[in-house]
Order: C-alpha cells, then structure tokens, then sequence
C-alpha cells in the first residue's frame, strides 16, 4: 500500500467505481464472450472458435461494448457461409443466451470486497458509487453483484443520470453537491487514473488507486492518487490505521 498524503481530514464518505473495482470486469468480459462463441458453434457456427473470438473482440472496439449487434455483426464478418444450412437468428440468440447465463454464474465480487463493504456498511460513512456506463447496465451490475445491501442508496451515481460523464469534474462536484458534502471529506477509490484519479484529485478528494487487475493497471494518470492499493484488505487498513475509521 502507498500513501502520497500529508494531512489525514476526517472522512465522511466513501464512493466506488463499479468495473475493475468491485468486480474483474477483465475478466469476467473474457468468459463471457468465450462462452458466447462456444454456444454459436455448438448451435450451427460453421467457424474456427479461435477466428471468431477475434472477431467477436474486434466487433466490441471498434462498435463499443454497449453496441446490441455484436453477435450479428460477427456473423457479417464471417460470412453466409459460416452458417449456412441454419437460422442466423438462432445461431446469434445462442450467443446472447450464453452471454447472460455467464452473468449470472460469473458475476460476482471479489470475496475481499465483499468482506469490506459489509464491513463498511457497519460504520457512519456514507457509501456510495459512481459509474460511467448505461445506466440500466451499470444497475444491473450492482444487482447481481449483490453489494446493494451495504451501499448508501441516496448515494448511487451514474453518469448518464447525472448528466456529466468521466473525467469531466463537474460529474464529481455534482455528486457532492446533491449529498451537501465537501471533497476534503470523501474519498474516491478507482481503477482508471485518467477517468477517476486526476479528475477528484483537480476537486480535492481524496483519492484510492486500486491496481489488481483490468485493462488500466499499467496507465499513469497526470497526477498522483492520495494512496494506492492492491486489494480491499488494504483499503480497510488504510481507513483504520490513517483515517480512524471504526
């Protein structure tokens, strides 16, 4: 654990990222789409699982993952071919049932964060997240990630509801304007140093860089967070030892 800070304000409040914070999406997105590919093939996919794979990840940058064609557009790349003889429709249906059948045997926290939260959710700070995404998706993750339990739920954020999105500041200044609190008293832990760092560093909270896994791991931000973690274990340290949190 690495600290950068000086003096320790009493905390207040504790909000989270959702994707490579609560849970690998990484991971979790890997299984899903391999899981995906297998039950097309399965189901008619006349394609090496290995090509389709790459095309299913290729699909997802350049269309984002938030685009509703990918299993579709798949079958655009490859051709008529790989699914002659049968319907596209239900080769495609098979990929999106196997998608959310991986949801919900996948989806979980990590058992470190879920110890935490419940942890946390014993003490007075306020617990909130706040999530860049689609909302009803970003919803739906704290649902079957079964954290709800422990959060403050006036303190649920998502940036399409806000109106601003990462890394504009204005999303984190919103958040504590509508739970009237300061930033010198809350603390933000995230994955994304450019996306969740620098931005609640420029409106002076306090801030948690977690580095387990995920696709940011490796960046640097502009600016330096106030500590830095590997796991959920260190950030309940970090709050007892450093901030008095009990």
């Amino acid at each position: 654990m690495r600290s950068t800070h000086g003096v320790t304000p009493p905390v207040q409040a504790i909000f989270f990222d959702i994707d490579d914070t609560l849970f690998s999406t990484t991971v979790f997105a890997d299984k899903a789409r391999r899981a995906a590919v297998d039950a097309m093939v399965r189901t008619g996919l006349q394609a090496d699982r290995v090509e389709a794979t790459r095309e299913l990840d290729d699909v997802i940058a350049e269309f984002s993952s938030n685009y509703s064609g990918h299993f579709d557009k798949v079958l655009d790349r490859l051709g008529q071919e790989s699914f002659a003889g049968h319907n596209r429709a239900v080769i495609v249906a098979a990929g999106v049932v196997a998608y959310h059948a991986t949801k919900w045997r996948e989806l979980k926290v990590y058992d470190d964060v879920y110890e935490v939260l419940k942890w946390l959710s014993g003490t007075s700070l306020v617990r909130g997240v706040i999530s860049a995404g689609i909302t009803i998706k970003q919803a739906e993750k704290l649902i079957r990630l079964e954290v709800l339990e422990f959060l403050t739920p006036s303190a649920i954020f998502f940036t399409d509801q806000v109106g601003f999105s990462k890394p504009n500041p204005k999303l984190y200044r919103r958040v504590l304007q509508r739970l009237k609190l300061e930033p010198q008293h809350c603390i933000y832990v995230g994955d994304n140093p450019t996306h969740d760092i620098d931005p609640c560093n420029h409106e002076g909270w306090t801030t948690v860089r977690i580095r387990r896994s995920g696709r940011h791991s490796a960046e640097e931000g502009a600016t330096q967070p106030t500590h830095e973690i590997r796991d959920f274990y260190e950030l309940r340290r970090l709050l007892q030892d450093e901030y008095g949190v009990r």
